[in-house]
């Protein structure tokens, strides 16, 4: 029997993508005012989000928590359906942990319906390529049980990297330093960071200049892509459509077979890179 898949908004899936999958809405303010994201990455519009960022909008996010999760849950549990949820990392929120407590009360509850959570260790796409596994797992008439086990193999295959405009996003968020980030800006140094094995986000390296950190985080698909057949890549971008382009044709020159998608990065944890996000997820040998 076909299992349920839910991730959340922060998975930036288009429309197109999401067959089989259910998207949880996340919660944020904005400038004090509450909005509500619910995943709808084609209707976003990322250029006002960002433009608001760069001009000082203050957005703070929060967790998504145990009793949304009961209320999506538990009438699938009732039922005796089987749940998994691609949940972001763990190293980055506190929401795997919350969904972890829903799905052991409703088991304890409804002892027909097996739940799992996987710890994507990532977001954005991160989540998101986890998740059309999951949903192609279920179409295929893989058993819940079997397909947690799949999915949490597969997650140290899950490949993002990215880079940031401007590191004082990061600085906020507490990633790096205010003095790190003063000279980062000064020197016009660019990070290259990805999720590692923990969900932690780390540094990989750094560089001079924009040009070079796209060019940077190619290089990182050109080092970790899996022969697969999956040639899914997935570009996110905060409002800077040109610098995805040119990532995209840098794909394609290390692999002609790539199938791209390219959208705005999404708000949520958009709040916490920053305008000028690039982002890069695809099916690597390791992290």
């Amino acid at each position: 029997m076909a299992f349920n898949v839910f991730v959340d908004g922060c998975a930036n899936l288009p429309h197109s993508l999401t067959e089989g999958i259910t998207i949880l809405p996340c919660e944020y303010l904005i400038n004090g005012k509450s909005g509500i994201y619910n995943g709808d990455i084609d209707g976003f519009d990322g250029h006002s989000y960002y433009e608001g960022l760069k001009n000082g909008d203050e957005v703070k996010t929060s967790l998504l928590n145990t009793q949304l999760f009961l209320t999506h849950f538990t009438p699938l549990a009732a039922r005796g359906e089987d749940i998994v949820y691609i949940a972001m990392s763990s190293g980055i929120s506190g929401t795997y942990n919350a969904a972890v407590a829903a799905a052991n009360e409703l088991m304890e509850e409804y002892p027909d319906s097996f739940i799992h959570i996987v710890d994507s260790h990532g977001c954005g796409f991160g989540n998101g390529i986890l998740a059309l596994k999951a949903a192609e797992l279920s179409r295929d008439g893989v058993s819940c049980k079997e397909a947690a086990g799949i999915l949490d193999e597969a997650v140290i295959h899950a490949c993002q990297y990215f880079t940031v405009d401007d590191l004082n996003f990061l600085k906020r968020t507490g990633r790096v330093s205010g003095v790190t980030a003063q000279i980062g800006t000064i020197l016009n140094i660019k990070p290259i960071l990805f999720g590692d094995k923990t969900g932690h986000i780390i540094s990989c390296g750094k560089v001079r200049g924009r040009k070079n950190a796209i060019m940077a985080v190619a290089q990182k698909y050109a080092e970790k892509r899996m022969d697969t057949s999956d040639k899914r890549v997935f570009i996110s971008h905060g409002d800077c459509i040109d610098d995805a382009k040119k990532l995209a044709e840098l794909v394609l020159e290390i692999n002609p077979e790539a199938e791209i998608t390219i959208t705005m990065h999404e708000p949520f944890s958009g709040a916490h890179v920053g305008p000028g996000m690039l982002g890069l997820f695809f099916w690597g040998k390791e992290r």
